[in-house]
This record gives C-alpha cells, structure tokens and sequence, in this order.
C-alpha cells in the first residue's frame, strides 16, 4: 500500500521471518457500535460555551467523521471532528447520548 521505510517505527532489524512492521499512522479497524465503549463529556470551551466531546472511539478517521457528522446532523448544531474525538456544539449531552443508544452504541456520562 506504498509503505515506505520512513513510516516505519519501533525496530530496525528483525530475524523472525514472520516479523511484519509497524509504520505510524495505521489506524484499526472499526470496532462494531456494540463494542464501543465511548465517553461523553461536557466542557465550557471559548469564551464560555458549551461543547459536548465524545472521547474513547475505536476506528477509522472516516468512521469517526460519519459518527460525527450523523450527531450533528440529528442534534442540528456544528461541530468538529480533532484529536480522534467528537466536539458538539451546545448543551445537547442528553440528545447525543439519546442517539448514541439508538445506533446502538455503549456509553458512558463523565462529569457533572
């Protein structure tokens, strides 16, 4: 998949004739909605406003944007996708976590 040795990371020489690199940047398959175990936060960000984050995903980028992009979708405010973690925009904890349950995903409330 055009790996190149400067992606490579951890080892520089191995005998094992079943050794198979590690290069930065791979990212796991997509655990299934019922596997997740996610967490969802709130936090006052800039000039005090309220965002909802969702934390602890395990999957693609491209998943994660979808997730993303769904609960925005449904809860009708912005947001943004960074750092492997969703941000909401607004008090809408209770409805994301709401639809977190319908696409059957596992979650858990951190904070007050």
């Amino acid at each position: 998949m055009g790996k190149n040795k400067k992606n490579r990371k951890g080892i520089l020489y191995s005998t094992n004739p079943d050794f198979e690199y590690e290069y930065e940047n791979q990212e796991k398959d997509t655990l299934l909605s019922s596997k997740q175990m996610l967490q969802v936060c709130i936090d006052k960000h800039r000039a005090g406003k309220i965002v909802v984050i969702i934390k602890d995903f395990e999957g693609t980028t491209d998943d994660l944007k979808k997730l993303g992009k769904l609960l925005k979708t449904k809860c009708g405010v912005g947001g943004s996708v960074k750092n492997g973690e969703i941000l909401i925009q607004g008090n809408v904890r209770d409805k994301v976590m709401e639809i977190l349950e319908e696409e059957g995903f596992n979650y858990k409330r951190v904070g007050g």
